[in-house]
């Protein structure tokens, strides 16, 4: 096994305070390795930037057109969002929609990350629900699927048609038996692969031309639909929405808990994934945006670049006290 390789550092004081290390594969449409660093057959859980995996059977199956889902709630399929009002408006309306109400999700409850939806549950004095959950757009896919093949309303259990069938498409697309799976915290499965599956997928994913059979032209209306709605896929000042707007809708990328980030590059038809080992997103957000950059599709002057390439630390008196970079060696740095 490869050694994961020093990414990103936190330097304070002209020191090297704090380092990051990784594993990162760039594949091209074939799935061969382009570039790789640390060790490409590491195997992780790709967490919830899989999700647009995830979203293969609801598209491929004729749900997502039996249900007339919009562009904008495929988006949401894929999406971990803030909990912001118009996600949370944009699920209910879908939930309604399939005669289906917040007590059929599976995803459990917890506190909006939009601040101005926090405050407004605070003074009105409501409980957050399972539509602020950050995962409750993939639900409502998953439900919408299991509707459609009159599946049993426990959709999150390794046995169900779903889980089945999400297991299939992504051991297809990964081009790996999965090792294993755990439990998100969402409550659905999470497979497992290994980075050089992950980007594997994700080149399939930027080689998809809306042309060809169904794979290809779900792959390619999951794509386009984040890459068209980046504010419902993660939110205002978070990283996919911000280099998603960075890059006009060229490039769609996804986040994952633990520091796992991957991008779908259609005009290079190639995908990224790379895994942070100590599970840091001011990492795997820093990387991302180095290897973009290197594929030339992320201008590194961009504002939404600048923030996670050269991202200064403050302190709560506004005073510089250190900044993030590139480790050396790492491209960009």
């Amino acid at each position: 096994m490869t050694a994961a390789v020093r990414m990103v550092e936190l330097w304070r004081g002209g020191l090297p305070e704090s380092s990051h290390s990784g594993h990162a594969v760039i594949c091209d449409e074939t799935g061969a390795i382009v570039e790789s660093w640390g060790d490409p057959g590491a195997v992780i859980f790709p967490r919830s930037s899989c999700k647009m995996l995830q979203a293969l059977p609801l598209v491929e199956s004729g749900a997502a057109d039996a249900a007339g889902l919009r562009p904008a709630q495929l988006a949401l399929s894929c999406a971990s969002h803030q909990g912001a009002a118009l996600h949370v408006d944009t699920v209910r309306a879908w939930m309604e929609g399939l005669g289906l109400a917040e007590a059929d999700l599976r995803c459990g409850s917890h506190e909006p990350s939009d601040r101005a939806e926090r405050d407004r549950l605070i003074r009105a004095g409501d409980e957050p629900c399972q539509y602020h959950n950050n995962c409750s757009g993939k639900h409502a896919g998953f439900l919408t699927y299991s509707r459609h093949v009159k599946a049993g309303p426990e959709y999150v259990e390794i046995d169900h048609p779903l889980q089945r069938a999400i297991r299939a498409a992504f051991e297809e697309v990964t081009g790996e038996a999965s090792p294993g799976w755990g439990v998100d915290g969402c409550s659905a499965p999470n497979f497992a692969t290994t980075v050089h599956g992950l980007a594997r997928a994700m080149a399939s994913f930027a080689a998809a031309t809306g042309t060809g059979d169904a794979r290809d032209r779900a792959a390619h209306r999951l794509t386009r639909a984040m890459a068209e709605f980046p504010e419902l896929v993660g939110g205002e000042g978070r990283a996919c929405t911000e280099l998603m707007r960075a890059m006009g809708g060229r490039v769609t990328i996804k986040t994952g808990a633990e520091a796992v980030f991957v991008a779908i590059v259609p005009e290079r038809r190639m995908g990224i994934a790379l895994k942070i080992i100590d599970g840091n997103s001011r990492a795997s957000e820093a990387a991302i945006a180095a290897l973009l950059v290197r594929l030339g599709v992320l201008d590194p002057a961009h504002p939404a670049a600048r923030r996670r390439l050269a991202a200064v630390q403050r302190n709560w008196r506004g005073i510089e006290t250190g900044e993030i970079r590139l480790a050396e060696g790492f491209p960009g740095a």
